[in-house]
C-alpha cells in the first residue's frame, strides 16, 4: 500500500519521536538500525522530513535529528505520507487502472472506495505521540 520509502519513513519519525521525548537527538545510523534500513536510503527519506519541517535536524557532535516535544503529538501519519508518497493512495484505483471513478469504475472500486476512506482516516487521526509511546511501553515494535 505505501512505497518502501514511506514505510521506512514512518518508522523513523516513531523512532524519533521516541529518542526526542526522551531528550535524545539520533543519527542516521542508530535510525537505519532500529528500523532495519540502508543508512544512504534512510539519511535521504530523512531530508525530505527535514524539508518539509516534521524533523529537525542538527550539525555537530551533538547533532542528528529530533522532533520538538511540542510538536510530536501534532504530527499525523497522513502527514509523512503525503510528504513521501503524495495523495496518490487515497485516489488511486485499487486495481491500477488509469479510469476509475463513479461514472467508470474497476470491479473493486466500491470496495476499495471504503478502504481508502477508511485508511485515511486512521492515517489522519494517527499521530507519532500514539505510536511512540507505544514503542516506548513495550506494547509495539519496529522491527522484528
Amino acid at each position: 500500500m505505501f512505497s518502501k520509502a514511506c514505510e521506512y519513513a514512518i518508522k523513523a519519525c516513531i523512532f524519533v519521536a521516541k529518542s526526542s521525548m526522551q531528550n535524545n537527538r539520533v543519527t542516521p545510523k542508530q535510525i537505519a538500525e532500529e528500523i532495519n534500513s540502508p543508512v544512504a536510503f534512510t539519511a535521504k527519506i530523512m531530508q525530505e522530513l527535514v524539508k518539509s519541517d516534521l524533523v529537525d535536524s542538527y550539525r555537530g557532535a551533538y547533532g542528528g535529528f529530533e522532533i520538538d516535544k511540542a510538536k510530536i503529538d501534532q504530527i499525523s501519519l497522513s502527514k509523512i505520507v503525503k510528504v513521501i508518497d503524495g495523495d496518490k493512495i487515497y485516489d488511486g484505483c485499487g486495481l491500477g487502472l488509469d479510469v476509475c471513478n463513479e461514472n467508470h469504475p474497476c470491479p473493486v472500486h466500491d470496495q476499495y472506495k471504503t478502504i481508502r476512506e477508511d485508511l485515511k482516516q486512521l492515517l489522519d487521526s494517527t499521530n507519532l505521540k500514539q505510536l511512540a509511546l507505544g514503542i516506548e511501553n513495550g506494547l509495539s515494535y519496529l522491527k522484528t
